[in-house]
């Protein structure tokens, strides 16, 4: 079961993630690769935090 503060986290997680992909969207291409790396690794921690994977 989820608690309101574990929705409330998620929900700016999806958030901080929607942001990032329009900042990254309005950098030069070559760019991209160093920040969806970064993205893929904050992504990577969050999904290793549910059930303590």
């Amino acid at each position: 079961m989820t608690t309101n503060s574990e929705q409330t986290q998620g929900e700016n997680l999806v958030e901080e993630v929607r942001s990032e992909l329009v900042e990254i969207d309005a950098m030069q291409i070559n760019d991209h690769g160093d920040r969806y790396e970064q993205l893929h690794q904050k992504l990577s921690t969050a999904l290793s935090s549910i059930d303590g994977l």
